[in-house]
């Protein structure tokens, strides 16, 4: 089905119905399946024969999930992991080793930030950090040693960006793995492979989903390199559930549609909220203000749904903002069709230094909005309402 376009894809890939000829895929709620024999049970575990043996590795509706999702990314091969930091971890923990070491962006996700500083590091794995558009910074950074780049692009929640494809020539160059985290724009608006990325890796609990149901995760790539990242999933065991395949698996059904609506959305709150004397400042790459706006619209096909603005007034203020606030929900998830609000200094990214913060931008009046599928005049009311 290569040459199916995208929403086809999405609808049509990854499943083939079992003998009862169902419509919808079905879920295969098992821990474990049964072998005609002692000979195919040995031949499974040695992989002489393909099929499913243990749903901790293999599962006909995660299977369905990671074939489409490969598909819709342009890649060879997926792998499912309980969650997006599952995904990471499983990425770095697969294909580095003691004394390896990592260029990364500091403007990804906290939590990842601090999986790399309080987790990784216990590994003997060196990181340096950098700006995520300085492209000579990651090259400087590059050592001997160097084995991956990973990256967030665009960064949450200030929507940064960096020109994947002349890091991918920087990597390239120099033998390191080019790993981006795709999850704020999910494949309906950018394809990381396709500008040269080795790896991209998805928390499917935001867009995927798109409704805030399930926790969940993925990696893509070359069968070569989810061969390895199974292999750490099917050891450890931060695999998916057949449960949560089956709900990411329906959420990409309607993954564009959704985000394309995010997107329209998202815009016009930027375009109002630039407008508002007690904003300083809007984060939305949809903006002809914003400093990537160019290069966003060169390398994605849409902006996706978070917008983030700073207030003046600061902490009190962002607070006041959004305690006042009647229809957004106050939580730190995104993606979900209903709008979130949050202040990513102490949610998000809570757990990072103040010196971590200043580094990534994230400053005491930033407030970050994931724009939902409500009517947008409702979303800016609710927020207009707050700014008095």
């Amino acid at each position: 089905m290569k040459d199916l376009n995208f929403n086809t894809k999405a609808i049509r890939t990854g499943y083939q119905p079992t003998t009862e000829q169902e419509h919808s895929e079905a879920i295969f709620l098992t821990s474990s399946f049964v072998f005609d024999s002692a000979e195919q049970a040995a031949n499974r575990f040695s992989k002489k024969e393909p099929g499913n043996i243990y749903a901790r590795f293999t599962n006909p509706t995660v299977d369905a999930f990671e074939k489409k999702l490969a598909a819709l990314e342009g890649t060879q091969a997926c792998v499912a992991t309980s969650s997006g930091m599952a995904a990471i971890f499983a990425t770095i923990m697969a294909l580095l080793k003691s004394g390896d070491h990592i260029v990364a962006s500091r403007n990804m996700f906290g939590t990842s930030i601090v999986l790399l500083n309080t987790i990784i590091t216990k590994f003997n794995v060196d990181i340096n950090f950098v700006d995520l558009s300085d492209l000579s910074a990651w090259e400087s950074a590059v050592k001997n040693n160097t084995k991956l780049f990973l990256l967030e692009t665009p960064s949450n929640p200030l929507g940064e960006v960096v020109d994947i494809a002349a890091l991918s020539k920087i990597s390239k160059a120099h033998h390191v793995l080019l790993a981006v985290d795709n999850a704020i724009l999910s494949p309906a608006l950018q394809n990381p492979i396709a500008l040269g990325a080795d790896i991209v890796i998805h928390s499917a609990t935001k867009y995927i989903d798109g409704q805030g149901r399930c926790l969940a995760g993925a990696v893509v790539g070359s069968a070569d390199i989810i061969e390895q990242v199974h292999g750490f999933v099917r050891t450890t065991g931060p695999s998916l559930s057949a449960f949560n395949a089956w709900i990411v698996l329906k959420g990409l059904d309607t993954l564009s549609l959704r985000m394309k609506a995010h997107s329209d959305n998202a815009l016009k709150l930027a375009i109002w909220l630039e407008t508002q004397d007690q904003v300083e400042k809007v984060y939305y790459l949809g903006l002809s203000s914003h400093p990537d706006y160019n290069l966003a619209k060169s390398q994605q096909s849409g902006f996706g749904g978070i917008v983030s603005f700073k207030v003046k007034g600061g902490k009190e203020s962002a607070f006041k903002i959004i305690n006042a606030t009647s229809i957004l929900s106050i939580t730190a998830n995104l993606g979900d069709t209903k709008s979130t609000i949050t202040h990513p200094a102490t949610t998000t990214h809570g757990r990072l230094t103040d010196e971590e913060r200043l580094n990534a931008h994230i400053t005491d009046g930033l407030i970050r909005v994931s724009v939902g599928l409500e009517d947008i005049k409702d979303i800016i009311a609710d927020i207009k309402q707050t700014l008095v």
